[in-house]
């Protein structure tokens, strides 16, 4: 679960203003909640990233900073993250220094719906956990296209739904009635574990968001299911040959 602009009607101020205030559980959270597994998603989801070999990569509602510094492997000459809540971005800067890559990851707040970059401005944009979050979502990934260079790609890690009996219904049961009350007990916050499975149960999943990457430009739109289907990563192109960085 990560933060960005608001999602279903929600305002980004809400939104805002909820990931801000669950910041300092946020990360005991995520992996008590996965049981560790979310940090094997996002080393698979960089892996997507390899094989153009970026220079530069936008990290995309960067929350407190897990994935940034995993796409430091690749070996990019710069990594900039950028997310809605303040509060999550002061964690991500410790994070970030903690890893002595303070030099290669910059940190800064921003909304998706508008991003502060010019036009071909990264190789690659990784999303996790975050593209849920968009309130307008095809603005959004319109975004995210305009400052890709022709070649870059999208990866966009998010949580989906099992599809194969009994894993489904046990997954809707934990997601709907255990996560809540165990977030709502380790942040001491009411809404925000309500808030999760809300989104996730809206986001167009599987097919229909590979639909959403192509009717705002992507190529080449590809999924892969992780952990019998309880997140997957989406993967897209600009088309075109990748150039070079400038």
């Amino acid at each position: 679960m990560r933060t960005q602009t608001s999602a279903r009607g929600r305002s980004p101020e809400y939104v805002r203003s909820l990931f801000d205030g669950i910041a300092p559980r946020y990360d005991l959270l995520n992996h008590l909640l996965s049981a560790g597994i979310d940090r094997s998603w996002r080393r698979r989801a960089v892996e997507h990233l390899r094989e153009i070999h970026p220079a530069s990569i936008l990290d995309v509602a960067t929350g407190t900073g897990d994935l940034a510094p995993e796409a430091a492997q690749l070996r990019p000459s710069r990594i900039v993250g950028i997310d809605i809540a303040p509060r999550m971005l002061e964690r991500a800067r410790a994070k970030v220094a903690a890893h002595g890559l303070s030099s290669l990851i910059t940190l800064r707040n921003g909304d998706a719906e508008a991003l502060p970059f010019a036009d071909g401005s990264f190789d690659g944009v990784l999303v996790a956990f975050g593209v849920r979050n968009f309130e307008h979502l095809e603005r959004s990934l319109r975004e995210i296209f305009r400052v890709l260079r022709s070649g870059g790609k999208i990866v966009v890690l998010e949580f989906s739904h099992p599809r194969q009996f009994p894993l489904r219904q046990l997954y809707f049961f934990y997601f709907t009635r255990i996560l809540p009350l165990i977030g709502r007990a380790v942040s001491g916050h009411r809404e925000a574990y309500s808030y999760l499975p809300d989104t996730v149960l809206a986001f167009p999943e599987g097919e229909a968001f590979l639909r959403v990457l192509s009717l705002t430009g992507f190529e080449q739109t590809r999924l892969e299911p992780l952990s019998f289907g309880v997140a997957t990563i989406y993967t897209g192109s600009r088309p075109g040959p990748l150039r070079e960085s400038r």
